[in-house]
């Protein structure tokens, strides 16, 4: 019994789809966004730390937590907020926004020159499964690594931990999402994350274990968090799609690729086919012309042949007929009269028998050296299976289907996979030497016309990829921590890319940005695939 009980668990596990893990890079990517909120007191000569939570980046400059983590500073014009990032050393104190203690929620702001990387939030709000990850700073954490409250005003990487939804369990005044990620004292505030590193909820409390139960937390959850922020003005980037990995991305393609490959093959052998059969049909209707003309004019050869043997017969009776007049012996003609009438009657014939009889010849022998010989037949296959098919009217001799000029690409959300809030739509002008819009090279090597972006006011890594034989343009996204930014940066500032138009620039640049694409990970953490095709096609 056992044995078919395993068996039955087996199946299901083959036959139902199952929630994708969560995927390191995402998490450690969403955490660059993530922060210690520390309350700072004052003694008139020094500050000191009074407590501490967590936060994280909805923009650049503006941060969630919760409430309870700031209702102190809020009720306590003595008392600070400040920030203190995962990475560097430019901590930053921040005002309060807004506070929302019904639902236990607060909106901070940095005033100093610190900028985060955004999170993006979850707008799937029914989902209650799934693997899951809170992010944050936990106190016991701190205490087990010795730290005091002074050390907490320096820049440490947040603590990650996983565990599983266990369906939205709404409390008496908010809506909330039960989970089993660990968190504890100092997490509060903190993200709660699917795979994809969204923001499903905020973390705020957990229930008591009584020392021997299984732990619960609860998180505030995105149909709290979305209007609040929508109420103060955050204009905050959310994402609804499925959380896919890019194994699944990979082989979907893989799939996508070998159908697209034996559709074409398909089509390839029933075209062959087709030419075949089209083959053997001009092959007969060639032939069978090819017969009938050279019977034809071997018919009027044999006619005109006749036609000569007749007008030289009609001819030679004529001539012979105005020489059987003899001469007398001293060298009159028999009848005078007779001679000469006859002999004048019988030259127009003799000329106009003689030219018919040329003229019948010389056609009939052109006739007949003028038929179609066998070889016709094979000439007139190929120039029949040609016709129509001129490489002029090849359209993948056109600039259109080569994929080159000005191109609306449209973001194919089945072949992505989206971590953030992409563009739908990309625009731009593809010069067949890789120049976009007459003033951006692409690099070329490898078969791969590429660009290399790494902007100084974002933490993230782009590579465009555009191919004009399939018109597809991708974009692979690297989200990468503050000290991978820099190393990518200083590798960028090696080198300045050819201009358009210059001699050799896409090979030159393709080799140029390996520098850059060397020290990338080995997967991005959003790929964008857009379908492109001539604008206003």
């Amino acid at each position: 019994m056992m044995r078919i009980i395993l068996s039955l668990v087996a199946l299901l596990g083959l036959v139902l789809p199952t929630q994708a893990g969560a995927d390191p890079a995402d998490i450690n990517a969403a955490a660059r966004g993530v922060v210690r909120v520390v309350i700072i007191g004052s003694d008139g000569s020094k500050v000191f730390p009074v407590s501490h939570g967590t936060g994280f980046a909805v923009t650049p400059t503006r941060i969630v937590t919760n409430a309870h983590v700031v209702d102190d500073a809020a009720t306590n014009s003595t008392l600070r907020i400040g920030v203190v990032p995962s990475e560097g050393n430019d901590s930053s104190f921040a005002r309060l926004v807004a506070i929302s203690p019904r639902n236990d929620l607060a909106l901070i702001e940095i005033v100093g020159d610190l900028r985060l990387p955004s999170l993006t939030i979850s707008g799937d709000t029914d989902r209650d499964s799934g693997e899951v990850s809170a992010v944050g700073y936990p106190m016991n954490v701190d205490r087990a690594q010795g730290l005091d409250l002074n050390d907490i005003l320096n820049s440490q990487p947040p603590v990650k931990s996983r565990g599983f939804l266990s369906g939205a369990r709404p409390s008496r005044q908010f809506d909330t999402i039960l989970h089993t990620a660990s968190i504890a004292r100092g997490n509060s505030g903190g993200p709660l994350l699917d795979g994809c590193g969204r923001v499903l909820g905020v973390n705020s409390f957990g229930a008591e274990s009584g020392g021997s139960d299984a732990e619960f937390f609860f998180a505030v959850s995105t149909k709290e968090l979305l209007p609040f922020l929508k109420a103060n003005d955050v204009s905050a980037r959310v994402n609804a799609l499925p959380c896919r990995s890019l194994a699944d991305l990979d082989e979907a393609e893989r799939e996508r690729l070998e159908a697209e490959q034996t559709a074409a093959r398909t089509e390839m052998a029933a075209r062959a086919e087709e030419q075949r059969s089209k083959r053997a049909r001009v092959q007969l209707e060639a032939e069978l012309a090819v017969q009938e003309e050279r019977e034809n004019a071997m018919a009027i050869a044999a006619v005109l042949f006749l036609l000569a043997a007749g007008c030289g017969a009609f001819a030679w009776s004529a001539r012979s007929s105005s020489a059987e007049y003899e001469y007398d012996e001293d060298g009159d003609a028999d009848g005078d009269e007779n001679y000469s009438s006859a002999r004048s009657g019988a030259e127009p014939k003799v000329i106009i028998g003689g030219t018919l009889a040329v003229l019948a010849l010389v056609g009939g022998l052109a006739a007949w050296f003028t038929r179609p010989g066998l070889d016709a037949i094979d000439r007139r296959v190929n120039a029949e299976m040609a016709e129509g098919n001129g490489e002029e009217d090849d359209p993948a001799m056109t600039g259109s289907a080569s994929g080159t000029g000005a191109m609306v690409c449209t973001l194919e959300l089945d072949r992505s996979r989206i971590t953030g809030t992409p563009n739908q739509t990309v625009e731009f002008a593809w010069g067949e030497d890789g120049c976009v819009n007459q003033r951006t090279q692409y690099g070329f090597k490898g078969g791969t016309w590429s660009r290399l972006f790494v902007p100084n006011e974002e933490d993230a890594v782009s590579v465009n990829r555009y191919d004009p034989d399939s018109k597809t343009f991708r974009t692979d996204r690297y989200l990468l921590s503050r000290s991978a930014m820099a190393k990518a940066r200083a590798a960028r500032g090696q080198y300045s890319p050819p201009k358009c138009g210059s001699d050799g620039a896409a090979g030159k640049l393709g080799d140029m940005q390996g520098a850059v694409t060397a020290l990338l990970p080995e997967n991005p953490n959003e790929r964008l695939v857009y379908s492109c095709e001539v604008k206003g096609s």
